[in-house]
């Protein structure tokens, strides 16, 4: 069957983690799996879905600026990939301060601490 947008998307960031296709081999036991982080394992559902959040956010420039601000990063970078954890610190940052202060994401804070990562000499 062929994949969708989504589904196409989704499996090239898998591609881009091998370290995860043990985990992900199986479907049963990767649902039912649990990805402490006290026993030093990453949850690769989360990590995908944040590839797949940052991408669609600059497919949409949503927050508005976030897709030149990536740009900038992954060419400052030479990968796109690498970027994009480097804007998965900065968007769990704006969630986690949202979370902690009651108020909305700060979408324009998200941008500014990309856009430094950027320009950081």
């Amino acid at each position: 069957m062929p994949l969708d947008r989504m589904e196409l998307i989704a499996a090239r960031w898998v591609g881009e983690h091998p370290e995860y296709h043990g985990d992900l081999a199986d479907e049963a036991t990767a649902l039912a799996s649990v990805f402490s982080v006290e026993d030093g394992r990453t949850n690769p559902f989360l990590h995908l879905s944040m590839h797949l959040s940052i991408e669609e956010q600059c497919s949409i420039d949503q927050p508005t600026g976030i897709r030149q601000a990536v740009q900038l990063l992954a060419a400052r970078r030479g990968s796109l990939h690498e970027a994009h954890h480097e804007v998965m610190e900065c968007l769990g940052e704006m969630i986690w301060a949202s979370q902690r202060s009651g108020l909305p994401p700060d979408g324009a804070a998200y941008i500014d601490a990309v856009r430094r990562r950027a320009t950081a000499g």
